[in-house]
């Protein structure tokens, strides 16, 4: 076996159906007295009822987290942190409200606690992402890991089924990715195998019946395992495609992902074949890329950039930043297979096997 390095990160895990009962007890764990609690607008109704869970512990709630972590939320989010002296955070939602938390700790150091409603994986990362001026920067920082991450299984069940699908894949990129990452173990493997394999049986299985709890609590487990391999060892083109294309466009992150990811995958199959093996192994499917790209479709989830308004002359500009800072893929970044590579995931056409 090949010497590795593997890093596990100190975060607490509560999961199971029911376990927001326990966030009480896991503030005072923490021993926080004045908590921000934030959300998304939409969530607000479910960021007021964690605050009266919460008590004399809850000393405000903001709902205003939006997509991409944008730095002017942040600010405003900072002066109800001031104001009301808090001395932690509580974030209820999917990415954008997580990120909001992170983006807190990341200025303040202030302790979080992450109740995920999404299967966006973003809680179990040191990793954040920030849009100022139309552009998505990342960064990696111990600072914004959440001290506490409780997966309740029942606050999943009214999500969507559009949404679980493509936040469930959004999930599964993750995994993906970590198997061809610079830095990929063993450890991280057997996760990462397992997360795609459990996402790809579990959300057919949500389309089909919504109120599924076993089938919410697999998919739930796989994000957790997904995230956790996102947070362990780099990314690669999928990602930074992503967040160049979500940032630059102002595109919904997890339907992005969905679509990119088969055409990602293609861009590098050839370069990381043990990879493929994996993925298609856990896909079930003869060839990764196509196998993605036909859960997507099974799933009725989009599958073109065109149809999350991106313009078609947006395409060169994306290519153009996606090459601009050199960052590690398995296969050398080459601007004229990339901007084919965002064209064909604009058109949604099917990737080469």
């Amino acid at each position: 076996m090949q010497a590795f390095v593997y890093n596990a990160l100190p975060a607490r895990v509560v999961f199971g159906h029911g376990t927001l009962a326990a966030l009480p007890a896991e503030a005072e764990r923490l021993g926080l007295e004045n908590i921000l609690v934030l959300s998304t607008p939409e969530q607000e109704g479910q960021a007021a009822s964690v605050a009266d869970r919460l008590g004399g512990r809850a000393a405000a709630v903001f709902a205003g987290a939006a997509m991409h972590t944008p730095v002017e939320v942040t600010d405003e989010a900072m002066a109800m942190v001031a104001d009301n002296a808090v001395d932690g955070t509580v974030a209820i939602g999917g990415g954008s409200t997580i990120g909001l938390g992170k983006a807190i700790a990341l200025r303040t150091e202030l302790p979080q606690i992450a109740v995920p409603t999404t299967y966006a994986g973003s809680e179990m990362t040191p990793i954040i992402g920030q849009t100022a001026q139309g552009e998505k920067t990342t960064q990696r920082s111990l600072r914004v890991l959440p001290e506490t991450v409780i997966y309740d299984v029942e606050l999943t069940l009214s999500l969507p089924v559009a949404l679980s699908s493509t936040s469930g894949i959004n999930a599964m990129a993750h995994a993906v990715e970590a198997l061809y990452a610079e830095d990929r173990n063993p450890i991280v493997a057997l996760m990462a195998e397992e997360g795609i394999r459990s996402l790809a049986t579990a959300l057919p299985r949500i389309k089909a019946d919504a109120a599924d709890t076993e089938a919410r609590a697999d998919a739930l487990y796989s994000a957790w395992l997904c995230g956790t391999c996102l947070g362990s060892v780099g990314m690669a083109l999928h990602h930074k495609l992503c967040h160049t294309l979500g940032g630059s466009f102002d595109l919904p992150h997890a339907q992005t992902h969905t679509i990119v990811l088969p055409h990602a995958v293609a861009y590098n199959a050839n370069a990381a074949a043990e990879a493929m093996t994996a993925i298609a192994r856990a896909l079930g499917a003869g060839s990764a890329a196509q196998g993605l790209y036909d859960l997507a479709q099974a799933l009725e989830a989009p599958l073109a950039l065109k149809d999350l308004g991106m313009p078609e002359d947006g395409i060169d500009r994306a290519a153009e930043l996606a090459v601009q800072n050199l960052y590690w893929n398995p296969r050398k970044l080459e601007h004229k297979a990339i901007r084919e590579l965002i064209a064909q995931a604009w058109a949604g056409a099917r990737p080469a096997s």
